[in-house]
């Protein structure tokens, strides 16, 4: 059986510093989604994944996914299970549903996932992320924390290629911008290339407005195979065309070159051939800027611009809208957050929204949309590519 997928709702929770708890962040967000499409009940679905990294150590919950179903209201009956990627939870999980439905194991999923990342110490979730490297190797060493590594990445790039402090700095203004219209994200507060180049030093030449930030929050979304989605919604189909998945390092430190990311280019070549498409043919992509030197870099190895480029591309406005492939249009990480494991689902939320025409900001007749999603230290990548047609 090779059926074809569809995305048919989606929906989030407040991003930000929640006082509420993780159990709350999957609730509101499962309900979003069912508001946003009130054809789809819970007694459709018949599969949940549950994305989440940190569940164990922020929240001191294991065996997750049947709690969730039933906080949700749902009783799956093909699949129930929890997916861990870190950063990239979220994608791995849409994946694994895109897989499950067209291959015939189930007909409805929800993927929902997200994080309790403030607790009352907030030390402890950088701590949690010295087990993101190998723990007894290199997170003994103190090698598991993100700006370090992502600042020695934008020092190499700056080497090799002249990229400059400005060009990171429009990304941030960018995101913030964007994320403005977002009502969901933890930032909405636009800000001036004045404020990104005087910002707060993290770690040279990574300022505070460089660096995503930790969040609470979820986001769930729902998939059905078409012939589902034609009785469940009465809104243009959007379809999974095609994914693609690598991991060739488990850390950077062991990667031939931190400026380009090989992992990024194989499962992006694995995306544009399954989809049919080239990377010219996309309308608006969803990125992984956790820090703003990865928007550059990712800009370069999904082929939008040339290696070396990405600084002068994003400094001509190519990622705004009116450029080339507006990039993050929602705000990205570094204007909605990162709850690790609903980054990919947000980033799936805000493709299918720009290709049903209702996006808060909307890419004037956008029909193919991607979405990029890195986990741990540059280990591994997921690109999916939505379309208006199969």
């Amino acid at each position: 059986m090779d059926r074809n997928v569809c995305v048919i709702a989606g929906g989030m929770s407040k991003w930000g510093v929640r006082e509420g708890s993780q159990r709350d962040f999957f609730q509101e967000a499962a309900k979003a989604c069912y508001d946003d499409n009130p054809l789809v009940k819970p007694k459709d679905i018949d599969g949940l994944l549950v994305a989440s990294a940190y569940t164990e150590r922020t929240s001191y919950q294991t065996h997750l996914a049947p709690l969730v179903a039933e906080y949700i209201g749902v009783k799956p009956k093909n699949v129930c299970a929890r997916v861990e990627l870190l950063c990239a939870s979220g994608s791995s999980a849409i994946i694994l549903a895109f897989a499950m439905i067209k291959s015939g194991q189930a007909d409805v999923v929800m993927v929902t996932g997200g994080e309790k990342l403030y607790t009352p110490q907030k030390w402890e979730v950088f701590y949690s992320e010295l087990a993101s490297v190998d723990h007894d190797w290199d997170g003994s060493q103190g090698l598991g924390l993100p700006p370090p590594v992502f600042a020695m990445v934008a020092k190499q790039h700056m080497k090799q290629y002249g990229t400059k402090k400005e060009h990171l700095a429009q990304v941030s203004v960018k995101n913030r911008r964007n994320a403005v219209h977002n009502p969901n994200a933890q930032f909405r507060k636009a800000i001036t290339m004045e404020e990104a180049m005087a910002a707060r030093m993290i770690v040279p030449p990574l300022t505070l407005f460089d660096c995503c930030p930790i969040t609470d929050g979820a986001a769930a979304i729902i998939l059905a195979a078409e012939e589902k989605a034609k009785e469940l919604t009465d809104r243009p189909l959007v379809y999974i065309r095609g994914t693609g998945q690598a991991s060739v390092n488990n850390m950077s430190a062991n990667m031939p070159t931190w400026t380009t990311w090989e992992a990024l280019k194989i499962a992006a070549k694995q995306a544009y051939t399954k989809s049919r498409v080239e990377p010219k043919d996309i309308d608006v992509a969803m990125t992984h800027d956790c820090f703003t030197i990865s928007e550059i870099i990712e800009m370069e190895d999904l082929g939008f611009c040339e290696k070396g480029e990405g600084g002068p591309f994003v400094a001509d406005g190519q990622t705004d809208f009116g450029g080339k492939v507006p990039v993050n249009t929602d705000g990205g990480l570094l204007g909605c957050g990162h709850p690790f494991g609903g980054t990919g689902i947000r980033q799936g939320i805000e493709v299918m929204k720009q290709l049903r025409g209702d996006a808060a900001q909307q890419v004037p007749n956008a029909a193919i949309g991607l979405t990029h999603n890195l986990s741990g230290f540059i280990a591994a990548h997921t690109v999916v590519i939505y379309g208006r047609e199969p």
